[in-house]
């Protein structure tokens, strides 16, 4: 057996990539689409995400790991659960697509502290646009974001928009490596 990267890496090429002719969130068109929930709802591919990005964040002072609504839900949550395993708890939270109109109203949901330091994670990025909503929604309310990290880079711009926003960026794969020319 490979490393967990390598093994993620095969998942995502098996279960989560599909050719044909795709419109994706941001609007653009694609002969080529990556369904990460495939991945991240998968029992096997669950636990890989978490191992692997786990090992990106460990030795980072890191109080929550989350982003927006609804690719980076199993993410962050796979990373919470391997955390508690490798004995450093990090608690996961989600980001609302908009506050919620009722109850306490929160935008963040999960067992966040105030001013806590956050790494933003997502499935896919393309443009970008998910994991910078999910940033700015962080830091609203007070917390740093200290990365962000997705599991594949469409190399669509969306590591430039990040890191021209300030935020230090890292995918686990660029689509390149799972052999698609973007």
């Amino acid at each position: 057996m490979g490393s967990a990267r390598e093994e993620l890496k095969r998942l995502i090429i098996d279960k989560a990539l599909r050719h044909g002719d795709f419109t994706l969130t941001s609007g653009a068109k694609s002969t080529y689409y990556i369904d990460g929930k495939q991945v991240t709802l998968d029992p096997e591919g669950a636990h890989l995400v978490g191992e692997v990005l786990f090992d990106l964040i460990k030795d980072l002072e890191v109080d929550a790991i989350g982003g927006l609504t609804l690719g980076a839900d199993p993410v962050a949550t796979a990373v919470a659960v391997i955390s508690h395993e490798r004995g450093k708890p990090i608690p996961a939270f989600i980001v609302r697509k908009g506050a919620k109109a009722h109850g306490i109203m929160k935008r963040i949901e999960g067992p966040i502290k105030p001013d806590s330091k956050v790494v933003i994670v997502e499935d896919v990025v393309t443009k970008g646009g998910s994991a910078l909503k999910a940033a700015k929604a962080a830091e609203e309310e007070g917390h740093t974001v200290v990365k962000v990290i997705c599991l594949v880079d469409r190399l669509q711009g969306g590591r430039e928009a990040l890191e021209s926003a300030g935020y230090d960026f890292e995918p686990v794969f660029e689509v390149t490596e799972l052999g698609v020319k973007p």
